[in-house]
């Protein structure tokens, strides 16, 4: 999301990283570029001026750290005011309250209301062992109702059945006493999209609100909106009182304005950001680590979690007790490595997170995506059992039928055929010179130039 702003500040922390001292000057000099940057993202302008006034009041006259240059400390300066802007620590969700814990969405059209709902309840039960029930109130959309029903039974989660012939009040009433009745720890109420001037609405999602006094209501805001979020946000908080906020579609080519904007704008935290359209893809919202993203810093817990959560450990012990049995690296082997790597998400994405990686994400983002795993599984899949085990048995008909098999060309399998060969070869030096070592090996890992169509 924060792409071209954080090409930009690059480009202008390139200027000032070295100079021997910092001068009202060069300060300002430099806070006009970051000024121009975080507005094309998009950043309220009332949020640019307090960043920037802030940034130069503690820049100028800043004691410098011996173990950093004058440069250094600045991009620090600017690191620490993109952390309070937007908000300064993580905020949890408040359950702290008999059961069942209410939570009420809200928000405008086409937000991601619905899917966030479902996010939400995927992340709760996995995260906190919480029994959840969803519910929809959009009788105004019959097919909101059915998609919370089928999304929430994909991921065994219970579901209020409600319908259209309802009024919004009666369907949450009668899914709190059955969440009261069931024992269910969570209620997560989704609620129809709302233009903040429609007063009959504003006025119904304010019955709603009183009906069933929900410990939590979070805003869903997509990352898309421009400026006029400060407007909306302004609104649905004097109806509402909203006391957090779930970013969506962060993954999108948004400038990432509203991420820098709406806790300024609103005092209220961001509490999750949606990532992607899985269920799994939403994440608490860290400020401390999207400014080192912003800065190019890159972001290490987020790609640690990443990892624990979605890895098999199970399967990456077996894979290891047979390598160190000395067993051969097959392609069975490495298909499942692949599984693996897509469970995590978007390559680039990934890429993004470790640090001094994020200037190679943007040269090669365009040749590293998910189709490039998919193309190579469709290969994988193609062969026979024994050309899986025995690769090197893999010559000219043999690749022709592949190909066809997968609907690729011949090209493609002897690149994945490269690409197999160097994988084993990277492991043979791995049982050699042991993990510390290895670093040099890692770039025939990434497929960044598989397939150039």
């Amino acid at each position: 999301m924060f792409e071209n702003l954080t090409n930009r500040l690059s480009k202008t922390f390139k200027n000032i990283i070295g100079i021997g001292r910092l001068t009202e000057d060069n300060i300002k000099e430099t806070l006009h570029e970051v000024r121009i940057a975080l507005l094309e993202a998009d950043v309220a302008v009332s949020v640019v001026r307090h960043f920037t006034k802030c940034v130069k009041e503690k820049a100028i006259g800043q004691e410098v750290n011996k173990r950093m240059t004058p440069g250094q400390e600045f991009i620090k300066i600017v690191r620490n005011e993109l952390i309070a802007t937007m908000g300064e620590k993580n905020n949890n969700l408040n359950l702290s309250t008999v059961p069942p814990a209410v939570i009420l969405l809200v928000g405008l059209q086409g937000t991601g209301k619905t899917t966030s709902t479902v996010k939400l309840a995927k992340f709760l039960t996995e995260k906190y062992k919480k029994k959840v029930l969803t519910v929809s109130t959009d009788i105004y959309r019959p097919a909101a109702i059915k998609q919370l029903e089928i999304l929430s039974r994909q991921i065994n989660i219970d579901c209020y059945a409600s319908n259209c012939d309802q009024t919004p009040i009666n369907i949450v009433q009668n899914a709190l006493k059955e969440a009261k009745i069931k024992f269910f720890d969570i209620l997560l109420v989704d609620t129809a999209g709302r233009l903040h001037i429609n007063e009959c609405m504003m006025e119904e999602i304010k019955q709603i609100y009183n009906t069933i006094n929900p410990i939590e209501t979070l805003f869903v805001v997509d990352a898309m909106m421009g400026q006029d979020i400060a407007n909306v946000a302004t609104i649905f908080d004097k109806a509402l009182s909203f006391t957090g906020i779930i970013l969506t579609k962060v993954d999108s080519d948004t400038r990432g304005g509203v991420a820098l904007s709406i806790r300024h704008i609103t005092g209220k935290p961001i509490k999750f950001i949606g990532v992607g359209e899985k269920p799994e893809s939403l994440e608490p919202f860290y400020p401390d680590r999207i400014a080192s993203r912003i800065l190019g810093m890159g972001d290490v817990i987020s790609l640690i979690e990443n990892i624990e959560s979605k890895i098999d450990s199970e399967q990456v012990k077996r894979f290891t007790k047979k390598m160190n049995k000395g067993d051969v690296f097959d392609f069975n082997d490495f298909l499942q490595q692949l599984e693996q790597i897509r469970k995590m998400g978007n390559i680039s994405d990934l890429v993004k997170k470790i640090p001094g990686l994020g200037k190679i994400s943007y040269d090669v983002q365009s040749e590293i995506d998910d189709k490039i795993l998919i193309h190579m599984e469709a290969i994988i899949n193609s062969m026979t059992i024994k050309e899986r085990k025995k690769p090197e048995i893999i010559k000219g008909s043999r690749k022709r039928r592949i190909a066809h098999g997968s609907g690729m060309k011949v090209q493609d399998v002897n690149r994945l055929l490269k690409q197999f060969t160097d994988m084993q070869n990277i492991i043979k030096k791995m049982k050699k010179s042991g993990i510390g070592k290895i670093s040099r090996y890692i770039k025939g890992i990434i497929p960044q130039n598989f397939y150039k169509r």
